[in-house]
């Protein structure tokens, strides 16, 4: 077993371009060993696993015209995650406390993904001028409930705790209070047992499964009205006019008038044009086409902006260009 564990707490193990690289070749090292049998990641601090990449750190290059470097931090991350994906051996993220962004795209690729209590999963990017990529806007639709790519991208809904088990983010549940337990047991699980990826994984579950809790709880009512009102949706002022029509769930048709409310306009529809054409793609197509929005993306007036207002300043009153769904071009795009 290798361990990768996750090591700047003050800022929930946002992701560098350091770190992208030291995980990168360990994993690569990790790969050629006879001796490891699987991966374990796992982030210090109580807060989370991994909220992301380091936003403040690219949107400070973008402002000094260093925009190559920000390139080449999507460019590594995104094969980090597909090398993930596409990994000879099991991997097992413990998803512990908020896990969003870069987290996500680590925790996708994964074989377990365990969630506690704590735990805090979400899509927000498009609340800062950005989308949720890492290979989400062509995973999702293979883990989630019908309809849920799309609410979760364009919403940010949070997944707490037992949610994210629910709709396909996680594997699995237990307390917080294992945690040390279950990377103690991990960490000293030696084995000679040579399989594949699935089979192992699949021992690796039952020797931790007594911390491990199934009961998770169903939500009919809330999955019909989400594959109702986003499921295979392309144009999000269609969402919207429909949902002002809705007699059901109103308080669930309000939260989505809130969300869209505080959001970029550019962001949102570059959201949905990413889903409907990355939907049923090769992964590896996936990434390509959202490392090609990203370097789009972060060169238009929002993204900067939304991490100003929501990360910087703190004041929450990001001025978006242009603020009107009607009014956003993405000509400027090729994908």
């Amino acid at each position: 077993m290798a361990a990768i564990i996750l090591n700047r707490p003050e800022t929930i193990n946002s992701l560098t371009v350091e770190m992208i690289d030291d995980i990168t070749v360990y994993l690569q090292e990790a790969r050629e060993n006879a001796q490891c049998k699987f991966i374990l990641f796992y982030g210090y601090g109580a807060k989370g696993f991994c909220a992301g990449g380091d936003v403040r750190e690219l949107a400070k290059k973008i402002s000094e015209n260093r925009c190559n470097e920000v390139n080449m931090f999507f460019e590594k991350e995104y094969a980090l995650d597909l090398m993930i994906h596409e990994y000879p051996k099991p991997i097992v993220v413990i998803a512990d406390g908020v896990t969003m962004g870069g987290g996500l795209g680590i925790a996708a690729g994964a074989d377990i993904i365990l969630v506690s209590e704590r735990t805090r999963m979400a899509m927000p990017e498009t609340k800062i001028g950005f989308f949720p990529d890492v290979g989400a806007t062509g995973w999702l639709f293979s883990k989630c409930p019908k309809g849920y790519p799309e609410y979760l991208s364009l919403t940010g809904y949070d997944m707490l705790g037992k949610e994210s088990v629910r709709l396909g983010l996680a594997t699995h549940y237990f307390m917080s209070r294992d945690v040390a337990q279950v990377i103690f047991t991990l960490e000293n699980y030696e084995t000679n047992f040579c399989s594949d990826r699935k089979n192992l994984s699949f021992k690796i579950v039952k020797m931790i499964s007594s911390y491990l809790d199934y009961n998770i709880p169903e939500k009919n009512d809330m999955d019909e009205w989400v594959a109702k009102y986003f499921a295979g949706k392309s144009d999000l002022r269609e969402i919207l006019d429909s949902l002002k029509k809705c007699g059901n769930h109103q308080k669930l048709c309000d939260g989505v008038f809130g969300s869209i409310a505080e959001r970029s306009p550019t962001a949102l529809v570059l959201t949905l044009k990413l889903l409907r054409f990355n939907e049923r793609r090769p992964l590896g197509d996936v990434f390509a086409s959202e490392l090609k929005a990203a370097k789009f993306i972060t060169r238009q007036p929002d993204y900067v902006e939304g991490i100003r207002a929501r990360l910087i300043e703190r004041n929450d009153t990001p001025r978006w260009k242009p603020d009107k769904i009607e009014q956003v071009d993405l000509s400027g795009l090729q994908l």
